[in-house]
């Protein structure tokens, strides 16, 4: 492995930890000795990265920064290519847009030799059912509402044909193969609530945001369901 990969992957494995991480830990997903990881962290402390802590404390990487070239390994590629592909062909209209366009923007700026790969990328996405919403529904409009956190108002029609209208506070979508649904509070249950797309009559985004925190909320539905949070 090249030094300037190496120092790539650090900056990687710095920005996959959200906390202080010792530098034995560091030193062990990398593969590398303790001696080598402290001296890639003053390199990259002298270029610019703004990592803190020191040895017996730990390591956290703050935000916002990056390496130039914009480089990726192969399975990154793989991973971004399959990934777009999922979108581009089983999201909504405008973020499957969203996805071609996102990596179309990628590729422009990758080296000609990382472009190739993207091109002959080896995983394909298999043929899957798409997924049909209401006509009336714009789920462009529900992200930006969640986005925003917006209370939204919402007609819904349960599996036995049965509607309400509900008050509610949406905090994400969720994706499946053969459905999408709204993760959202509901004000009339006083509970978390999973609304699928496909039986939304109405989705009107109210004046206001909810009261609490989309990100406290989502905490607070994961540990009811025993969901881990994102890595």
């Amino acid at each position: 492995m090249s030094r300037a990969q190496r120092l790539l992957d650090l900056v990687q494995v710095l920005r996959r930890h959200r906390r202080p991480v010792s530098g034995r830990k560091l030193a062990a997903e990398l593969g590398v000795s303790i001696r080598t990881l402290y001296r890639d962290i003053v390199t990259l402390q002298g270029q610019g990265a703004p990592i803190e802590g020191e040895p017996g404390l730990g390591y956290i990487l703050k935000p916002g920064f990056m390496l130039p070239p914009l480089m990726f390994s192969e399975e990154e590629i793989e991973a971004l290519v399959l990934g777009s592909r999922w979108v581009a062909d089983r999201a909504d209209p405008a973020l499957a847009l969203a996805a071609r366009d996102a990596m179309a923007k990628i590729v422009a700026v990758l080296p000609a030799d990382l472009t190739r790969r993207v091109e002959d990328a080896a995983l394909i996405l298999g043929p899957g059912k798409m997924l049909v919403d209401a006509p009336q529904l714009d789920l462009a409009a529900i992200r930006k509402a969640i986005r925003a956190e917006r209370r939204a108002a919402i007609g819904y029609g349960d599996a036995e044909g049965r509607t309400s209208e509900r008050i509610v506070w949406p905090l994400a979508l969720s994706f499946f193969d053969q459905v999408r649904v709204l993760v959202a509070w509901c004000e009339l249950r006083q509970d978390f609530r999973h609304f699928r797309t496909d039986r939304l009559m109405r989705f009107e985004a109210l004046e206001g945001r909810y009261p609490q925190r989309r990100q406290a909320l989502l905490k607070a539905w994961r540990d009811k369901e025993g969901i881990a949070p994102p890595a």
